[in-house]
């Protein structure tokens, strides 16, 4: 993945991708490819274990964001002096779609994918409230909607409903829609998001100075808590609770990613920061290549 990342750079620094292209690509992504993963997740024979399991994901996920949303206000105080909004942000919501599913698709397979739909829904019904509130300053009932309205949760929705139906549907009914003409362009679409979102973050990554970044202190207090502190803490509190263990690990896998690329996103549409914004994603992406890693096997080595 980190290598597919490299090219992205390369691409960029070549002028293969561009600024706009950077942006189409990264709708693609996020508005058809995900929504394509999380959908393909759902077409499965119905399993009371893989809904309980669904379940504990959402419920897990809820936790983490609590845990999140403290560490963040807790450590980045409010002040003049610094970009307390960006940077709590950064903290709290992490790249789980763009990193979190090839990641979860590669290590845990289907199943994770469907487990990670939980976190999903919960990531975009808070990052289309609070995190608006949080860049922005304003309060709106709009946002909710446009949460409920995102693609990927429309696609949360309606794979839930077929996976459900197969509860009361035959089989062989259901068995013959999974391997339908429609069910196969679907896969075909849901097999680009590994390559397309590593292209992105790539592409994105060398459109910020590095070297600039790398020499402000508080990224790296924020790359800190949101790629090692949060997990960490997340990680020790889930050890305590006897749960589904791929549904767990699907969680924190999650909350190990880097910071979400919707933070630059938000900062163009309310006029903030957006190149600090960018430095923080750029850097914790960068980090991440050592810190996810380590997350996972010290996952092993308290579970």
């Amino acid at each position: 993945m980190f290598i597919i990342i490299f090219i992205g750079v390369l691409c960029y620094k070549i002028k293969l991708i561009t600024v706009g292209g950077t942006k189409e690509l990264s709708s693609i992504v996020l508005q058809i490819v995900n929504p394509a993963v999380i959908f393909s997740a759902y077409q499965r024979d119905f399993d009371k274990e893989l809904l309980n399991g669904l379940v504990i994901s959402l419920l897990l996920s809820v936790l983490s964001f609590i845990v999140a949303v403290i560490v963040s206000y807790a450590f980045l105080k409010k002040s003049e002096k610094n970009e307390y909004d960006i940077e709590r942000f950064s903290c709290i919501y992490s790249n789980c779609g763009f990193m979190g599913i090839p990641l979860v698709n590669a290590l845990l397979g289907a199943e994770g994918v469907f487990y990670l739909t939980a976190f999903l829904t919960i990531f975009n019904l808070l990052i289309w409230t609070h995190g608006i509130i949080q860049i922005s300053g304003v309060r709106s009932f709009k946002s909710i909607v446009s949460a409920l309205k995102s693609p990927s949760v429309i696609a949360i929705f309606i794979g839930l409903i077929s996976f459900l139906l197969r509860a009361v549907i035959p089989v062989d009914i259901s068995d013959a829609f999974t391997e339908s003409v429609f069910m196969k362009a679907v896969g075909y679409i849901a097999d680009m998001n590994t390559p397309l979102a590593m292209l992105v973050a790539g592409a994105t990554i060398a459109q910020v100075d590095i070297l600039k970044a790398i020499k402000k202190s508080r990224v790296y207090i924020v790359s800190f808590l949101r790629l090692l502190v949060i997990p960490i803490l997340i990680l020790i509190i889930f050890s305590f609770i006897e749960v589904n263990e791929n549904a767990r690990l699907t969680v924190i896998i999650a909350m190990a990613a880097p910071t979400a690329t919707m933070s630059t996103l938000f900062c163009l549409k309310y006029d903030k920061n957006y190149v600090y914004s960018s430095e923080i994603f750029a850097v914790t992406t960068i980090l991440s290549i050592v810190t996810m890693p380590l997350v996972m096997m010290l996952n092993g080595l308290i579970n």
